[in-house]
């Protein structure tokens, strides 16, 4: 059982062994397992890295990130020119099917569309875009429309959580109907909420997924 200030080390410990990020740029509060982030970085994808280190942590259940993107003084980078880049980035992405994904960039912010056939493209996609320079931050809208059409069969979806070693599959409950799958039960942080909901995307024939999975941790009210 964790008191507020107990949530609030475990998540400042968790910033300082990343090595992307400097602990003293990110302050963190906690209240009944809602972390706040704030501060400032100079670089989107180290707002990335703040928000996962902080859902890894268990008994964390939702991240208000208040992290401003600072770059140094004299950088300086137009839409035009992110947008550029962007494009270069997806087109040098194995991963990525070329001209898939559209790209539009508007103050900084790059909000990627399309279709692809696995949720792993659409994750490693946005992943090409949240480490260039520039970028202050990323809306994802691809959709996914598998190749595979048969029904998906939650079997399948088990034994890809059961696999994870982060993940107790014996609490979720997962439900298949068509190319939807739906995840309920109760998981300890929100890092295995969302690992779970990635691995059911990743599922062949998944063109939908319901992620009802509940973060569940007791907390002591007494700091």
């Amino acid at each position: 059982m964790k008191t507020n200030e107990d949530l609030q080390r475990d998540v400042q410990q968790a910033l300082k062994f990343e090595p992307l990020l400097h602990a003293a740029e990110i302050g963190v509060t906690a209240k009944d397992g809602v972390i706040t982030l704030s501060g400032s970085v100079d670089g989107y994808f180290k707002k990335t890295e703040a928000e996962n280190a902080a859902k890894n942590v268990t008994g964390v259940k939702a991240v208000v990130e208040n992290i401003k993107i600072e770059y140094p003084n004299g950088f300086s980078k137009n839409d035009n020119e992110i947008a550029v880049e962007v494009l270069k980035a997806l087109q040098d992405s194995w991963t990525v099917p070329n001209d898939k994904v559209k790209v539009k960039v508007e103050n900084g912010w790059v909000t990627l569309d399309g279709e692809l056939s696995w949720g792993y493209q659409r994750d490693a996609a946005k992943s090409t875009v949240n480490y260039l320079m520039g970028v202050k931050g990323v809306t994802c809208n691809i959709m996914i429309k598998a190749e595979v059409h048969d029904a998906v069969e939650e079997k399948a979806v088990e034994r890809a959580l059961a696999r994870h070693s982060s993940i107790n599959s014996d609490d979720i409950t997962v439900k298949a109907s068509g190319t939807k799958i739906t995840l309920t039960g109760n998981v300890t942080s929100l890092y295995q909420k969302e690992q779970a909901g990635r691995l059911a995307w990743n599922t062949p024939g998944v063109w939908h997924v319901e992620n009802n999975l509940v973060v569940e941790y007791d907390y002591s009210f007494v700091d």
